[in-house]
């Protein structure tokens, strides 16, 4: 059997780790840039409500179930495309999805009306289906599980930083309004979803699939890092029991995986898509404005998921981590039904910063707690499935405000979520290490640095 320390051992190699820098120049940055500009295409909807419905009568309820449609799209296809792409290669199956998210956000500049406004949505979900978690097997096949977890946290930081941008960048783009004609809302789709495609475009030439691929790799450090890669895979094939993948997928932990990142992605798309609404309460304020105020929560909630994971890297206590972060998301939407939208501005940070907190550590423990031959599925599934809180929140929260001219009752919903969430979130460590057999328990990864084998 091929044991945790001779997975150290080769990694451990000057080959090994030549390759591994050499990985992090020229593909992680490849990732987050793909990664920031998915994110913008996501999220600049929420920088729009007013305008649709003053330009095309979409309401709260309509804005609300659109908006939520994404993420029905994206969970039907999430599994499939992951599987294509294990299939097919990053190279290709990852510049598909760029390319073909890119049409459909510049199409949606030329959205007519509700129909039109739904049919757009669910398509871009359906597009964008299998990116994120595809990236996530891409570090699977590339990167030893020591290696691994850093790669995971610098790609999640374009999650982060895409939160602080998109707001300032969709603002500015909004007040082209007028140009050659055009609404600024119809400049901001067209310009964000061109920028998409021309990326995608690009990242053909770079995307390298896999490792016998790299031609800036040696034969040496090809030859080290597929060693060191296929032993931690041997390793989590005999330390787990071997299930058919169906049965895998239903393992307890994948089902509490899931429900936990159902819980934190409500509390993440609720501030994404209802905080520019709030801040446009404020008087005398402008889009531009609204886009720089939108971005404070996420600038707090990248110091804080970097602290926090660093704080994990040396202590562990990655549960009550996950507890932790869910309780604050609770605390934050139970403030922002009290007071001003200033008040609202300073409770929805603290919903934001328990939201990227609870993620930080999140995918890099699901890559080892699932067995290999699952793991793209797994990864596409929970990715999936977690995804879905995306559509119940801002659906939700769209009828709310039509039935009632207030999102408190949403809030106080998600105050309740986030609770239950914390059920699943203190066994989730307990419930990762039952999958272990005869090597006792699994490694646990380090998600800033390479100390990973420590925590065990």
């Amino acid at each position: 059997m091929t044991t945790l320390s001779a997975t150290l051992t080769a990694e451990d190699s000057s080959a090994v780790k030549s390759a591994v820098r050499k990985f992090y120049r020229r593909m992680v940055p490849l990732t987050v840039l793909m990664l920031l500009i998915n994110q913008i295409d996501r999220t600049n909807l929420g920088f729009v409500q007013d305008v649709l419905k003053a330009d095309l009568g979409i309401g709260a309820a309509a804005f609300g179930l659109g908006a939520g449609l994404f993420f029905v799209g994206y969970a039907l296809f999430e599994v499939p495309s992951n599987l294509y792409l294990k299939r097919l290669g990053a190279r290709v199956w990852l510049t598909r999805i760029m390319i073909s998210w890119g049409l459909v956000t510049g199409l949606m500049a030329f959205t007519q009306g509700e129909t039109s406004f739904y049919v757009l949505r669910f398509l871009l979900g359906a597009m964008e289906a299998g990116f994120f978690p595809g990236v996530i097997y891409y570090f699977s096949v590339w990167l030893p599980d020591a290696h691994r977890g850093r790669a995971v946290a610098i790609f999640l930081s374009a999650s982060a930083l895409a939160y602080i941008v998109t707001g300032p960048v969709s603002g500015a783009l909004l007040e082209m309004h007028g140009w050659l004609g055009l609404a600024g809302w119809r400049w901001m789709f067209l310009i964000e979803g061109g920028v998409s495609i021309l990326a995608g475009l690009a990242s053909i030439l770079w995307l390298v699939s896999s490792i016998r691929d790299a031609k800036w790799l040696s034969a040496e450090e090809k030859s080290a890092l597929q060693r060191a890669v296929d032993a931690d895979e041997a390793s989590r094939v005999t330390s787990q029991q071997r299930h058919s993948q169906l049965k895998l997928l239903m393992q307890p932990t994948v089902l509490k995986l899931c429900a936990i990142y159902f819980t934190s992605t409500m509390t993440g798309y609720t501030v994404t898509f209802w905080l520019p609404g709030i801040l446009r309460q404020i008087d005398g304020i402008n889009n531009f404005q609204v886009g720089l105020l939108s971005a404070i929560p996420w600038i707090f909630a990248v110091f804080a998921m970097y602290a926090l994971a660093k704080l994990t890297d040396n202590k562990g206590h990655r549960k009550l981590l996950v507890a932790g972060a869910l309780l604050l998301m609770a605390i934050g939407m139970l403030l922002a039904t009290f007071g001003s939208p200033w008040f609202a501005l300073f409770a929805l940070t603290i919903a934001a910063v328990g939201y990227k907190s609870c993620n930080s550590v999140f995918w890099s423990m699901t890559a080892v707690s699932l067995e290999p031959k699952a793991l793209a599925a797994g990864i596409a599934l929970i990715n999936s499935l977690g995804n879905l809180g995306g559509f119940a929140a801002p659906a939700a929260f769209g009828a709310i405000k039509e039935q009632t001219g207030s999102i408190q009752g949403g809030l106080l919903g998600l105050t309740a979520c986030s609770l239950i969430g914390l059920v699943p979130g203190a066994f989730f460590e307990d419930a990762q290490r039952r999958l272990t057999l005869s090597d006792g328990v699994l490694p646990t990864y380090s998600f800033v640095g390479d100390r990973d084998a420590k925590h065990r």
